[in-house]
């Protein structure tokens, strides 16, 4: 994945803090299929790159929130789009050589959904603009987009109790960051983010 040409220096807006929480849960996530779902029990599609990203998925999430203009909430969906590719396609665990491109293609797709009925400027949901900020080129995210929903056998309406349940697991996310150890007393939340929407049971597609 090509390094993205915008600037994403400190002074870069603050990031809602919802978004530290999906960083953490992703970055778990991928850590963990990585060490447990090797490769030759995959299959290898268009999201997976050749290496891993330098950029980690907490300064990309950044990234593409100073430049996407898209709001909190779309993230949350974007999250929800994720778990239902990843329960739609489970020989396609979230790792560290797709995650980047899962994750900008979620948001596009996330973004052109919600935020479009908003009334904001289409410009912003334009690909090619997104494959600026994702790093990656115009032509690679058309690709992404049409295979994310195919993945997702387009599925993209979100109930408001989908995403309320979505959003309680990133608080859940809260206190395992605030809260790391893992003791009797303080038991490690398990890092699988795969919901059951008709029922708000933990699923195991992405579970560590």
């Amino acid at each position: 994945m090509a390094e993205a040409e915008l600037d994403t220096t400190q002074d870069s807006l603050m990031m809602p803090t919802v978004l530290t929480f999906l960083s953490s849960l992703l970055e778990r996530v991928a850590e963990s299929n990585d060490l447990n779902r090797p490769f030759h029990s995959q299959k290898i599609s268009i999201f997976h790159g050749l290496t891993r990203p330098t950029i980690s998925i907490h300064t990309y999430l950044q990234r593409i929130f100073k430049y996407a203009n898209c709001s909190p909430s779309c993230f949350v969906v974007a999250y929800v789009y994720l778990d239902r590719f990843t329960q739609c396609q489970p020989l396609l665990p979230i790792n560290s050589f797709n995650v980047h491109r899962l994750l900008i293609t979620s948001v596009m797709v996330s973004a052109k959904f919600m935020d479009d009925f908003l009334a904001v400027s289409a410009w912003y949901y334009n690909n090619a603009y997104f494959a600026k900020v994702g790093g990656i080129s115009t032509a690679e995210m058309n690709l992404l987009e049409v295979d994310f929903l195919f993945g997702l056998r387009f599925q993209l309406n979100v109930t408001p109790t989908t995403f309320q349940t979505y959003c309680s697991y990133l608080q859940k996310e809260m206190l395992l960051i605030q809260s790391p150890l893992d003791t009797p007393n303080n038991p490690i939340i398990k890092s699988h983010c795969c919901f059951n929407e008709d029922e708000s049971t933990h699923q195991k597609e992405l579970a560590v």
